[in-house]
């Protein structure tokens, strides 16, 4: 491709993208597999130019992706990443969200995977690396450990540190924290876990203050926590005074304790440097024992100065020419480090604006003029404390004046603009008011709060800030960065305001959806109509719309489906290919024709009425009819529909072990159960954990013991908790009135109450209940599926809301309900849900998709505009009323029992598929390598292969869903399917993940194309089990089974033809492919080095006090020889 041509069939697609774009260009040509693209003028390794990047932060990140992917045909730059934290970038924004789930995977921006996808020598990282010296002369820079690496090009995205203010005695204390990184993160929930019931305080009244105190308040280890700012009310960089108290008053309602006006004078300490108060400097004092700096950041500008390179006297950053360049050719700085026009950016928006602007400029400025940086748009909408904050434009114009007016056509100089005998008057009398006329909206009852900046005419919108109520911002932020004049009165842009969710129409093409990675409503227009998108995975995937805070996914979501109708495409819900009907559609029909079995389904419903179905449809049926008429699940009719969790009743763990989980209805669990739990998880050394739903997990259980650890825990008065199951999984509860000096309900009895109902009852998803006993919300009532908040008059009812990826607030359906009316809103609630949701759907996504949401989900369940209710009351009566423990009747079923040993032919056990690794005195499988393996199965020469009878045919059963068994041949282990008379064989192992699983898979077909495959239980991995194509998977080029010749004979045997059996484990054997400890790396080592030897710490499983420690002592309790707290064993 020649230097001229442009990129642009390229720019639109997205950096996440890549690889699938790379593998394109081998496939074509364009590529080799070296990584060398064949374009002639295109430079060779040894002269592309070598690209530093110091940080990997959101904005070194999003540089990389820009670069990468404008780069990608020209591979001008060969690019090495340097960031100082351990992990690879991750999600500043969502940062709270760590809270919640732990795991700084589910923040990473890119996957691990994506880094080493890109073509060879064009990307490198190193982590936990620090850059401490810039030389320009030799272009190097060094690192910490003293490697020195060459540029051609250096790019500094260093960020900023939290200030903390070092005047201020005791801001060294142990205590003291910010909030800024994942570490910091850390070291907050290690040290909040030993200051149970104190005070914990923030500092900083701004965003991130708010934030941080919002995930203190997470914690639920501070008795009480407190934010201190020093002006008159909270986020008074975004709000006036107006909007800002509004703010106060609903977090304070949250249980949050502002305390305004109020500015640190010191820290006090104890006599090991703890915390113990602040004094203010009004001298009032207050007792905390940890407090959190957010009273804003510094550039990281230090290597920069360190370098000689200018940097900003007042407020730090590194000074950027418009271009992004520093003072020192070939240096640049973008991001929260550079400082444009003696101005810092602490938002991610402008930071990725400059990404874009230097991306650009480096791999197009030769076929197109450079981009400059210009001012960018600080607008900013987020939602902090469940509080919707938004303000746009020049928010401020009133106060401070207007940065900049519109010219108004005609004049000859722009409005605002002094002459020469106004300067003299504004000596004299002072200066005039801002040209700016302000209107404002505010309504207490709703938490409303709109103000609206407009030029002195009305013609032109300047800036504004809104609470609680923000849909226009996606309509006003455009109008005022294009200064677009009104056609319509101002005052309509808030009378008018209240239209329910934006729907696109009205929108430009040039405007911003995703302020997160600036994108447009073209963007997703363009990618959609040229069909590089096909579906909102493909337009998240192609345009990263929606994979930041996710805000913008309702208004993607409707602007790509009108896009799709506009081009004569039907957006379609069908469940899958087999069928044309949503899941409610499905629900409806199976539910007024009584049908109760998949053959039945598929002749009534299906496209083709032979089919066995597929993956999507089969668990889907399988879960509505369960939901209406509660058969057990693996009966034979219906285990051939279930996902192997519930074939087997159990999740299965990545080793191929399951999971066990009895029930805790409401948390609330007897000693005597406590002692069951432990002896059966230490019996068959099960590794235990305790759950988020309040009860007890035990892994590590094997198939065929399953029977026997559920026979023991039936016995001891325990029943399936479901954890399997798309159903009901929890009710969790606070203790209440029970214990609680706080409580005013009876929150664990109403919580075990809802549980014993609603055990059991299928539904389109998973469904987690909440029952707090007062306003404190210690159960989280409000991030559940339906969640209950004491209140004196009852309880006030909510739903719709979710933890997960995609976290949702729950929405008030019913306030101060009696006690007595919580099971019929319930019961109506739902079965509606199961009657109306689709697919894999909780029911925070089902009601934003409810026409009117939870205003129309009111009138259906409370008012019963619908006349349902009834109906709904009974469905759900009938439900509940057939209830059985699933593993009663499952250990209780001789022919049941027979559906959980490890192989059909034998009764030999196999070797565990991954290694054991002993880890806080429990075992758990070694890590998952990388890699998958990537053998040719498929094609595997064998040396001869003969009939061998393998199995009896008795053992298959004659089901439209297709059977399967997994049989074990010297070391290896085969899977046999059974599908419409005929018979098929393949390897077990899938080797995506290297799991011995296939036989538990799902059986799939395309009729019209004589495709029939299996999907693997792990990933959905789809291998083809017969015809040319048999041994490949449809849906991952790099993988693939081998399979083997099978038939039924008449002396009731089924025979394989296999080659010899020392030839066939060398090649599929167990042994070869179990997973080692070696083929992973430990992520724990360097965090493992800086715990070591930290004071107070004692070894895993030892006693502060010198006892016998967890083991012996438990072991001593079972013998009952007693230790040394204990005279005798048990006998107390």
């Amino acid at each position: 491709m020649a230097w001229g041509q442009s990129n642009s069939e390229w720019n639109d697609v997205e950096a996440n993208k890549l690889p699938e774009k790379v593998e394109e260009m081998k496939l074509s040509g364009e590529m080799k597999e070296t990584g060398e693209v064949t374009n002639n003028d295109a430079p060779d390794s040894s002269s592309r130019k070598r690209l530093v990047v110091v940080g990997l932060g959101m904005v070194g990140v999003a540089f990389i992706e820009k670069l990468l992917k404008l780069d990608v045909k020209r591979r001008e730059y060969d690019i090495i990443v340097i960031g100082e934290e351990p992990h690879l970038a991750y999600n500043r924004v969502g940062l709270t969200s760590f809270f919640q789930h732990r795991e700084v995977e589910n923040l990473y921006l890119n996957p691990k995977e994506w880094y080493s996808s890109m073509p060879e020598g064009s990307l490198n990282y190193h982590l936990n690396t620090l850059v401490t010296e810039i030389n320009s002369e030799a272009k190097t820079v060094r690192t910490a450990t003293g490697l020195d690496i060459a540029y051609d090009i250096l790019v500094l995205a260093t960020g900023s540190d939290a200030l903390v203010p070092k005047h201020t005695p005791g801001h060294d204390a142990k205590g003291v924290f910010v909030y800024r990184t994942i570490d910091d993160l850390q070291k907050l929930i290690e040290f909040s876990s030993t200051r149970k019931g104190t005070t914990g305080a923030v500092v900083g009244g701004g965003l991130l203050g708010l934030e941080a105190a919002k995930a203190m308040m997470d914690l639920e280890e501070f008795g009480q926590v407190k934010l201190i700012e020093r002006n008159r009310w909270v986020l008074s960089r975004q709000l006036d005074g107006d909007a800002g108290g509004m703010v106060v008053e609903q977090v304070r309602s949250l249980g949050l304790d502002v305390m305004l006006s109020k500015r640190v004078g010191r820290i006090n300490v104890d006599e090991d440097n703890y915390v113990t108060e602040v004094v203010f400097e009004d001298g009032a004092k207050m007792e905390c024992s940890c407090i959190c700096f957010a009273i804003g950041i510094k550039a990281r500008d230090e290597l920069a100065r360190k370098a000689g390179i200018k940097c900003a006297d007042r407020g730090g950053g590194i000074v950027v020419k418009p271009d992004l360049q520093t003072s020192t050719s070939d240096i640049y700085a973008i991001g929260e480090c550079a400082s444009w026009e003696n101005q810092t950016f602490g938002l991610i928006a402008p930071g990725i604006e400059m990404a874009d602007v230097l991306a650009f400029n480096l791999t197009q400025a030769k076929a197109h003029a450079p981009r400059k940086f210009k001012r960018p748009d600080l607008s900013t909408k987020l939602k902090l404390l469940g509080v919707e904050v938004a303000s746009f434009g020049d928010f401020f114009a009133d106060r401070d004046g207007p940065k900049e007016l519109p010219a108004k056509r005609g004049a000859d100089k722009k409005e605002g603009v002094m002459e020469a005998k106004d300067r003299v008057k504004n000596l004299t009398d002072g200066p005039p008011p801002p040209p700016v006329k302000a209107l404002t909206y505010k309504d207490p009852f709703q938490n409303v709060y709109k103000k609206y900046l407009f030029t002195m005419d009305g013609k032109y919108i300047l800036g504004g800030m809104m609470i609680g109520d923000t849909k226009d911002y996606i309509k006003l932020v455009p109008m005022v960065k294009n200064q677009k004049m009104l056609d319509i009165p101002p005052s309509e842009l808030i009378v008018g305001a209240n239209k329910g969710e934006e729907d696109g129409d009205e929108l430009d093409d040039d405007t911003q959806i995703c302020s997160c990675h600036n994108v447009t409503k073209g963007d997703v227009v363009k990618s959609t109509k040229d069909g590089t998108c096909k579906s909102i995975g493909d337009v998240k995937s192609c345009t990263k719309a929606g994979t930041g805070c996710g805000g913008c996914m309702p208004l993607v979501t409707t602007i790509f489906n009108k896009t799709m109708v506009s081009m004569g495409n039907e957006v379609k819900n069908n469940l899958c290919p087999h069928f044309d009907y949503s899941r409610a559609d499905l629900f409806n029909i199976i539910y007024v024709k009584k049908i109760q079995s998949f053959p039945e389904v598929m002749k009534e419903c299906g496209k083709e009425p032979e089919s066995v179905g597929c993956e999507a449809c089969k668990p889907t049926v399988g879960s509505i009819i369960a939901s209406l008429f509660n058969k057990h699940i693996i009966d034979r009719p219906h285990r051939g529909l279930q996902d192997t969790n519930d074939k087997f009743l159990a999740n299965i763990q990545r080793n191929g072990t399951f999971s066990v989980v009895p029930r805790v209805s409401g948390g609330e669990i007897t000693p005597d159960k406590l002692i069951i739990i432990g002896t059966v998880a230490k019996k068959y050394n099960l590794y235990t954990k305790i759950t988020g739903g309040q009860r007890i997990d035990m892994f590590g259980a094997r198939k065929q013991d399953l029977i026997a650890i559920w026979t023991e825990l039936v016995e001891g008065g325990m029943e399936s908790g479901h954890a399997y199951a798309k159903s009901l999984r929890t009710v969790k509860s606070c203790v209440g009135t029970t214990w609680c000096r706080f409580g005013i309900g009876d929150s664990v009895g109403m919580a075990v109450r809802l549980e014993e109902r609603y055990k059991s009852i299928r539904s389109p998803h998973k469904i987690k209940g909440g029952v707090s006993g007062c306003v404190r919300e210690c159960a989280e009532a409000q991030n559940k599926d339906f969640g209950l908040i004491a209140t004196e008059k009852g309880y006030n009812l909510f739903v719709g809301g979710n933890g997960g990826a995609k976290p949702r607030h729950s929405e008030l359906l019913a306030k101060d309900v009696p006690p007595d009316d919580i099971v019929p809103i319930l019961d109506r609630y739902l079965s509606f849900y199961i009657r109306t949701a689709d697919k894999l759907q909780r029911t925070a996504r089902w009601i934003e998709n409810l026409p009117g949401g939870i205003a129309y989900l009111r009138e259906v369940i409370l008012e019963d505009k619908l006349g349902i209710c009834a109906d709904l009351e009974k469905q759900m009566q009938d439900l509940v009323g057939s209830f059985f423990c699933e593993w009663t009747e499952t250990i209780t079923n001789p022919e049941k029992r027979k559906q959980f040993m490890q192989f059909a032919n034998t009764t030999e056990q196999q070797i565990e598929p991954i290694e054991v690794i002993t880890e806080r005195n429990q075992q758990r499988p070694a890590y998952w390598p990388k890699d998958s393996a990537k053998v040719d199965f498929r094609g595997t020469k064998w040396s001869s292969l003969s009939w061998q009878p393998i199995i009896k045919s008795d053992l298959f059963k004659d089901i439209a869903t297709g059977d399967s068994q997994a049989i074990k041949r010297g070391d290896t282990q085969l899977a046999i399917f059974k599908v419409r008379g005929k018979f098929y064989c393949t390897q077990q192992m899938c080797p995506h993940k290297r799991a011995f699983v296939l036989s538990d898979g799902l059986i799939g077909d395309d009729i019209a194309s004589n495709k029939l495959w299996v999907s693997c239980p792990f990933h959905k991995r789809n291998y083809e089990l017969g015809g040319t194509d048999a041994g490949k998977c449809g849906n991952d080029d790099e993988v693939n089974i081998a399979t083997f010749p099978v038939e039924a004979r008449e002396d009731g045997w089924v025979y394989v033809k296999l080659p010899p059996v020392e030839e066939l484990d060398g090649v599929l054997g167990t042994e070869k492919w179990k997973v080692k400890s070696s083929e992973s790396d430990d992520p724990f080592v360097k965090l493992d080095g800086k715990l070591k030897g930290l004071k107070g710490r004692k070894a895993i499983g030892e006693s502060h006090t010198n006892g016998l420690g967890e083991i012996e002592t438990a072991n001593s309790i079972l013998a009952g020889t007693g230790t040394k707290a204990r005279v005798n064993g048990m006998d107390w």
